[in-house]
């Protein structure tokens, strides 16, 4: 492989990241995806390639699909509530509100209720642009029949996909509340701030305490974050909390001093937190030591 062939592919390699991401929800997963992608490039027939970016996405998610059938008998195993994989992003993704929104933790987690070729149609479509001929190449399909994944995934996602705060100043008011409240063992200030049908998941693996399954209304998700900060001793999780761009939005690390413990992200909606989402599993949190470039 010539000089220009790599860097052909280094140009593409955050989008190509990026779409094996979205499709699996595991950073160490889709960095193998990239990888596998750039022996395959480095590895075809000679000769130019008219459309670059197509033909590498084609080869990322037929990578894809093929792991995450893997993946989805793993996961029918997994012990409590299963979450993504966290990444820290950098700040610019926030300003791409599609980008921001689709590797969000929340969307994430509903893509997780997709088939594998409806996940593949539907970020390929919504969030990538792709044409429904295109798609079809990349999963191996007609184009009439991708337009009735993309329907049929598009109207399941709308029905299930959480609704972000438009207004970044009141999410960011209703954020420093939460933080606040929680910290303060404030239970009415913190219960203020949920929304009556809140959910809480929490992501243990049954390797570290968390809670088996979702914790539901703004009572028991109080009771059960200001127990996490008792049990944690005075000041413990305070003195470790730290703010970071979490998935495109704003979030929240813990750590037990240089050990990243947690990942949480919230989403805010007509001011105040709808969801609550906690990654604790140790082995999804080694991804957490430097921001990731995205793009589309």
């Amino acid at each position: 492989m010539n000089d220009d062939d790599v860097a052909v592919f280094d140009r593409h390699r955050s989008l190509l990241f990026t779409l094996a991401y979205e499709l699996l929800g595991s950073v160490a997963d889709a960095e193998d995806m990239v990888q596998d992608a750039y022996l395959r490039w480095s590895g075809r027939p000679a000769g130019p390639v008219e459309n670059p970016r197509a033909y590498l996405a084609r080869v990322v998610t037929r990578l894809s699909l093929n792991r995450l059938r893997t993946l989805a008998r793993r996961r029918e195993d997994y012990v409590g509530p299963w979450l993504p994989e966290p990444l820290l992003t950098s700040p610019d993704v926030a300003d791409d509100v599609v980008l921001a929104d689709s590797v969000s933790l929340a969307l994430l987690v509903v893509l997780e209720s997709l088939g594998p070729r409806e996940r593949a149609v539907f970020v390929l479509r919504e969030v990538f642009g792709y044409s429904h001929d295109e798609i079809a190449r990349a999963i191996g399909s007609t184009a009439a029949a991708v337009r009735q994944l993309a329907h049929r995934a598009r109207q399941h996602v709308e029905a299930r996909r959480p609704r972000f705060a438009t207004d970044e100043a009141t999410a960011e008011r209703v954020r420093a509340e939460f933080t606040h409240t929680t910290l303060t063992g404030d239970l009415q200030g913190l219960m203020d701030v949920l929304a009556p049908d809140v959910v809480l998941l929490s992501d243990g693996g049954g390797l570290v305490s968390a809670a088996r399954r979702p914790i539901r209304g703004a009572d028991p998700v109080a009771r059960f974050l200001l127990g996490v900060v008792a049990k944690a001793g005075d000041g413990a999780i305070a003195s470790q909390l730290e703010r970071a761009v979490v998935n495109g939005w704003p979030g929240w690390l813990t750590r037990a001093g240089e050990q990243v413990t947690s990942a949480i992200q919230v989403v805010v909606a007509d001011g105040r937190i709808t969801q609550i989402l906690m990654v604790n599993n140790p082995e999804k949190l080694d991804a957490l030591t430097r921001a990731r470039r995205l793009s589309r």
